[in-house]
């Protein structure tokens, strides 16, 4: 039976929202999670801390490791990931939730506000990826999965909002060219990516507000979906851009009522950028 017992994964960006329904579906299994995030403390435009996040782990049947840290600074990366090994042993997934958005077009868009997608989600995400790969290249089945989208060249996602497009496909790229370089060394590297809306704090701030949520379905897909590519052997299984709903019929899921967020019908969802 395919399971995550025991394993460890380090996530980014997992106080909240899908990185934290990873990890709590991960947990359910008996898994090992080490948390890189920063928020530590309450904030009222956030949904909980790292702290509250690790309370969850716990009470779901993992094991939990909070490491506050900004995946945009070399050395909070590195103390995760030495913590990590210190603690559970090793690496078996890394996990790149963290990103960035910002939909202001070029001539709106400030600097502060490129370079803070720019590092997080292209130069964080290479650089978790880059420190976890020599545990990882220990584990028996080691996974890379990125919260990315599928490479949708269609013009209408660069048009209004182009350093956020390119940002997220970088992802997406590492996704590719790191599944082949490490093809042959058994690492898996793959990219999720939900098929709708989901609600998360970005939705409700950014993207729409309650509306937005009303038409969205819960993280817990994208829980369930990350589970099922990470029990996949990491031989057989990678360089893929996933989608949520995909993964999880290829599994033998039928009814998606389960995840909807509010009371909207399956084909009133909103579909979520780049499918």
């Amino acid at each position: 039976m395919r399971t995550l017992a025991g394993k460890t994964l380090l996530i980014s960006g997992a106080s909240r929202g899908v990185g934290l329904a990873i990890a709590l579906r991960a947990a359910r299994d008996g898994a090992n999670i080490c948390l890189l995030a920063k928020t530590a403390r309450p904030d009222p435009r956030l949904d909980g801390t790292i702290y509250t996040a690790a309370e969850a782990i716990a009470a779901a049947g993992g094991q939990a490791l909070p490491v506050v840290g900004d995946v945009r600074n070399d050395a909070d990366v590195q103390r995760a990931a030495r913590e990590c090994v210190e603690r559970f042993g090793g690496i078996d997934v890394c996990v790149n939730n963290a990103s960035a958005i910002n939909l202001a077009g070029t001539l709106e868009l400030e600097m502060k506000g490129y370079d803070l997608m720019a590092d997080i989600n292209v130069r964080g995400s290479f650089l978790l990826t880059k420190t976890c790969l020599p545990h990882l290249l220990e584990s028996s089945n080691p996974h890379v999965l990125m919260l990315s989208p599928p490479l949708n060249f269609d013009r209408r996602w660069f048009r209004e909002h182009v350093a956020n497009t390119v940002a997220k496909y970088s992802m997406s790229m590492w996704v590719i060219g790191m599944a082949e370089e490490f093809r042959d060394r058994g690492v898996a590297f793959n990219a999720l990516w939900p098929r709708t809306y989901v609600a998360t704090v970005a939705v409700r701030n950014v993207l729409g507000g309650d509306e937005a949520l009303a038409r969205s379905r819960r993280p817990e897909i994208m829980g369930d979906a990350a589970r099922a590519i990470l029990v996949r052997g990491s031989r057989e299984c990678t360089g893929n851009l996933f989608i949520d709903d995909d993964v999880l019929r290829s599994e033998g899921v039928t009814d998606f009522a389960q995840y909807r967020y509010g009371e909207a019908r399956e084909e009133d969802l909103l579909p979520d950028f780049f499918v």
